[in-house]
């Protein structure tokens, strides 16, 4: 199986903005956010459908973003946060987080661009809402 661009994050072999990380699973910024801090948190292990995760692996995953979705809304100013699973653009399972003010935050066609500069001050205030947790 050829790995995914995600796979090529967790090895360290593309840069991402990291937020949080454990010995199984991972969350940086989504690259095309619909909005600022949108999130995407992975298993570290390959596999292409959230529901082909066993239960252990998917419940840890679903933990491990109910937690940074607590970060997510601490640092960045938004009414809640709102969950999604597509899994259509990368064969690798895959929760987003996204800051909501109103319904048009959860189009994904609606991509956003930010600096490095902003993406990097976005990732600093999540993970110190992550770390402080």
């Amino acid at each position: 199986m050829e790995p995914t661009i995600f796979t090529k994050i967790v090895k360290g072999e593309i840069p991402a903005y990291k937020i949080a990380e454990d010995d199984r699973y991972l969350a940086f910024l989504d690259v095309f956010p619909t909005t600022k801090g949108h999130t995407l948190v992975i298993p570290k292990q390959q596999i292409d459908y959230l529901l082909d995760l066993d239960d252990e692996l998917y419940l840890g995953l679903m933990a491990f973003a109910k937690k940074v979705a607590a970060a997510v809304e601490k640092a960045i100013p938004c009414k809640r946060i709102g969950v999604a699973v597509v899994g259509l653009e990368v064969p690798h399972a895959h929760v987003h987080l996204i800051p909501l003010n109103k319904m048009g935050d959860m189009n994904f066609a609606n991509k956003q661009q930010y600096s490095k500069e902003e993406f990097e001050e976005v990732a600093d205030k999540i993970r110190q809402a992550y770390e402080t947790a």
